[in-house]
């Protein structure tokens, strides 16, 4: 960060003035990125086209240049390794550069053998294992488009995204293990053979498994598949698509969101070399499934010449002695991890049952802490340092899969603040909008972006999917990106990230976030999950809290007035939720999010649409039963 600023003018202590560069000179800035980064393709003659009719759905970036992700991907010296793979055993294998570009080389050769072509898509239900990457990295060196699924999603979730995008190649696994077990998913893949007609060719990773398939369809092994071949990279312009990710699609079905190749060089170039000072000769593991944004996020490592950590499997363990929390340290501590990447849910855990990694492992090699997937607390900064390392960048990080990348992020340079995030990222120009749409300094509203950036997407894939991305992000304010959280910008040029502005509650008419919430009922033991969303109630919004206790513990009017009296003096009266509800379960999507507009939906009568993009929707029916004269 230091030399990249230096080098276009700007002292490391006057990030401010480098940031408003960034979001100005639009095609300045992202020219000398480009540059910084030294990119193995075709810059041209120009990086910024504006377009004054529709600011930012219309601007162009970089329309005279070409690329392939994969080879920006590959670059490097053979003999230096490229990957880690790691599972929940402790099992570890590596690659290196050279034996991964052999690898997509031979499976690229035979994709193209089974008939894709540039812009066809290649789809995979796999865990996060080096086949999956080779599989990716291959799809993206001839052009065609990779989209992906985790394998312990259900039928209807994997043909509700997979299904809508008709990929004519399918890399899956019929058996994948997790948190102990293994789980035999040979059934589910022929079911989705069925569903989805489009695909021509199967090529299977992992342990062999026997299932019946539509006699239309060809099955390889992914070992077998394609032949030994030169490296080649279909160079193609900068707005090719690359990737087609899935919104969760708890409020309809799942938006496929088309993501441009030179928009995901550029933002994830910028994000891990300068914000997250990643290095040659790095290792970074992100725990992630192949669905999520963050696992593209992570493999992008590679085009810094750094080695992503592909960990498959569960980040604790049960076992007979209760809950083994070592996992990703061991694996950190063994290969030497210099940025681990981890959820605030996860910190809660391990505070919870007392493991402190710093007491048993040797983090010496890690130099960043990441979190995402939701607001950090001011008290997790605290127990991170104290328990994992001192010496360390710590990021809370937030953005979103529309964007595949972050708004507000960290920086190598500034001072970590309690609970903040550290900076607006270099070329999005952020701000916090009131109510009366002015941009606010200290107070909450709608975080939203007012210029064009390289990694908006190119659109929503199906019939009138340029249409319906404009009504997503650009219908409440015209060429406006309206991002759909909660922010709070601060002097200090950092801010928080209150929630999803669909889950904003307005008791009394006052606007207020869940996370804060959410925050102190982790400082409860005796609370295991927790869910919080607005009912209607005499014309007003009444909070109310489903709590699911931890295992083996009973709940009663005494932890309900002690949950109360904490949120009320250390957030506000207008916090402290009207009912408290016991529950068995709390909603959450595949990915492990909650789903505060699923449990609202139920518990007022309605429907809840997509159950689909749920990792437990049976859950819902106890919240249909919940009645404001039975609550705590």
């Amino acid at each position: 960060m230091g030399r990249f600023l230096a080098a276009n003018g700007f002292g490391p202590q006057d990030y401010r003035s480098a940031h408003a560069w960034s979001v100005s000179d639009l095609g300045g800035f992202w020219s000398a990125l480009w540059d910084f980064c030294d990119l193995p393709a075709e810059k041209g003659a120009v990086a910024f086209v504006p377009d004054e009719a529709a600011w930012m759905t219309g601007a162009r970036f970089f329309p005279d240049a070409s690329l392939n992700f994969a080879e920006v991907m590959l670059r490097g010296d053979a003999d230096a390794i490229a990957i880690h793979a790691v599972d929940e055993t402790g099992s570890r294998d590596g690659m290196t550069r050279g034996a991964l570009r052999a690898e997509v080389a031979r499976v690229a050769a035979g994709l193209r053998d089974a008939g894709v072509e540039p812009g066809d898509r290649v789809g995979g239900i796999l865990p996060n294992t080096a086949d999956a990457l080779v599989a990716l990295l291959a799809t993206a060196s001839i052009g065609c488009v990779w989209t992906s699924c985790s394998p312990d999603f259900g039928t209807a979730a994997i043909v509700d995204r997979l299904g809508q995008v008709s990929p004519k190649v399918l890399f899956a696994a019929g058996r994948y293990r997790y948190a102990g077990k293994s789980h035999d998913v040979s059934d589910r893949l022929a079911e989705v053979l069925v569903r989805m007609p489009s695909v021509r060719t199967v090529v299977l990773s992992g342990p062999e498994v026997d299932f019946r398939s539509p006699a239309s369809v060809r099955i390889e092994r992914q070992p077998d598949f394609g032949r030994p071949s030169a490296e080649a990279y279909l160079r193609l312009p900068f707005d090719h698509p690359l990737y087609i990710l899935y919104t969760s699609g708890t409020t309809g079905a799942p938006k496929a969101i088309v993501h441009r190749a030179g928009g995901v060089v550029m933002q994830h170039m910028k994000e891990h070399i300068l914000h997250g000072d990643v290095r040659a000769g790095d290792r970074l593991l992100w725990y992630t499934n192949t669905a999520w944004m963050m696992y593209h996020w992570m493999v992008s490592v590679l085009g810094c010449g750094a080695a992503p950590v592909l960990y498959d499997g569960a980040p604790i363990l049960k076992t007979d002695g209760g809950l083994d929390c070592s996992c990703l340290w061991a694996a950190t501590e063994r290969l030497g991890v210099t940025h681990l990447g981890i959820s605030p849910k996860y910190l809660a855990t391990l505070e919870a049952q007392g493991y402190h990694p710093t007491e048993h492992h040797d983090l010496s090699a890690l130099r960043a802490l990441m979190s995402a997937g939701a607001p950090v607390m001011p008290a997790q900064f605290d127990w991170v340092y104290e328990h994992i390392k001192r010496d360390m960048m710590f990021a809370s990080i937030s953005g979103g899969t529309e964007i595949l990348g972050c708004f507000l992020l960290g920086s190598p340079i500034h001072p970590i603040r309690r609970g903040q995030l550290a900076v607006p990222a270099l070329g999005h120009a952020m701000a916090v909008l009131d109510d009366r749409g002015a941009p606010v300094i200290g107070r909450r509203g709608e975080l939203v972006c007012t210029e064009p950036f390289p990694s908006m997407p190119l659109t929503f894939w199906g019939e009138g999917g340029d249409q319906r991305y404009r009504d997503t992000y650009f219908s409440d304010r015209t060429e406006v990106w309206t991002h759909g959280d909660i922010a709070e910008f601060l002097a200090t040029g950092g801010g928080y990230v209150h929630g999803r502005s669909d889950s904003t509650l307005k008791p009394g008419g006052v606007r207020i976030g869940t996370s804060e919430i959410y925050a102190v009922c982790g400082t409860f033991p005796e609370i295991e999950d927790c869910v919080v969303f607005g009912a209607m109630h005499q014309a007003d919004e009444e909070v109310v809290l489903c709590i699911k206790p931890a295992g083996g513990i009973a709940v009663g009017d005494d932890l309900v007035k002690a949950i109360r009296a904490r949120i009320r003096s250390e957030i506000s009266p207008r916090h402290v939720p009207a009912r408290v509800h016991l529950v068995a379960g709390i909603p959450t999507t595949i990915n492990g999010k909650r789903v505060e507009s699923a449990a609202r939906t139920a518990c007022a009568g309605g429907q809840v649409k997509n159950l689909g993009s749920l990792q437990n929707p049976d859950c819902l029916e106890e919240y249909r039963g919940l009645r404001r004269e039975q609550a705590l």
